[in-house]
């Protein structure tokens, strides 16, 4: 009877203190990468609910069924050489279960790691987003705009970051869009993502990186074409010119609030040369954005020898 208060008093403290917290931003995806990464939560939660079910229905089928009071006391169990029934499940099943896991995650990785489903046959939006210490740096250079600690998306449209760091290894989370990635200082690494919903969303550096990591965050905010390119158009109107001189005292360890600028740091600080880029499946489209690259940074070449 005290074992079973004990439990009963468990379940309802456990209930007591999930009823106070915020759902988890990654269960609640606004873009189909994070959609596809939520799935596969679920799916393993699933999995690991039904293994938990099955193993303690069992413990607890044994443990009434084979109890020592229903047996005689001079009761001698039978020598038992194995049973290969059982060892065949025993070890079948968690072969099985690893499988069907291993597939579902290798398949889950190589969609996240592509252009978001959809979005396939439309040109991405190429935002470089860089880090310090403590802040985040994003470079529209289509645009010829540039933001620090906050970053506006168009919803409906394929988004490729290129990302890489003046400080430490940090990394790139916007937990409702899509999973993490790494910034490093000597190459830039490559992350798709989308956004289905207008709205505003959090985004952080999730690798430690000193003692500002706490407050390494910025602001997203996703809306419509239209008002995404309105903004950018009063961007370029309003915002001050972005000097090498400025962005060097930006890149001392510090932190800022939100700034805008209406030319990018790539004109006199060009991303490191080594790009690492999506699966070699999506080729074709990464020659198609690298090419618009290339244009970028020759207009950028022409812009700084006038």
């Amino acid at each position: 009877m005290k074992l079973k208060w004990a439990i009963l008093c468990l379940v309802i403290t456990i209930i007591t203190m999930l009823t106070g917290c915020e759902p988890l931003m990654v269960l609640d995806p606004k873009g189909p990468q994070a959609e596809t990464t939520a799935n596969v939560i679920w799916m393993s939660i699933a999995m690991m609910a039904i293994i938990v079910i099955v193993v303690f229905a069992l413990l607890i089928f044994v443990v009434l069924k084979y109890r020592a009071s229903k047996q005689s006391e001079d009761y001698e169990p039978p020598h038992i050489e194995g049973n290969h029934l059982v060892e065949a499940i025993c070890v079948g099943i968690p072969v099985i279960i690893i499988i069907f896991l291993s597939i579902i995650t290798v398949k889950s990785t190589y969609e996240v790691e592509a252009t978001p489903k959809g979005y396939e046959d439309q040109k991405p939006l190429v935002i470089y987003a860089a880090s310090s210490d403590w802040k985040w740096h994003f470079s529209y250079p289509e645009e010829g705009i540039e933001t620090v600690n906050y970053l506006y998306i168009p919803t409906d449209r394929a988004l490729e970051f290129k990302l890489y760091s003046y400080g430490p290894i940090t990394s790139f989370w916007i937990p409702q869009l899509g999973g993490q990635k790494y910034a490093m200082s000597d190459m830039v690494n490559t992350l798709h993502l989308a956004a289905d919903v207008p709205g505003e969303y959090m985004g952080r550096n999730s690798n430690f990186s000193g003692k500002g990591f706490a407050q390494n965050t910025f602001q997203v905010k996703a809306m419509p074409e239209d008002e995404f390119d309105k903004w950018v158009k009063e961007a370029k109107e309003t915002a001050e010119p972005l000097t090498e001189e400025k962005f060097d005292k930006l890149l001392e360890p510090g932190h800022l609030g939100q700034l805008t600028f209406s030319n990018t740091h790539l004109e006199f600080r060009p991303a490191p040369e080594h790009n690492h880029g999506s699966h070699a499946s999506h080729e074709g489209h990464v020659h198609e954005t690298g090419d618009s690259h290339d244009e970028s940074h020759e207009s950028h070449d022409e812009h700084n020898h006038n």
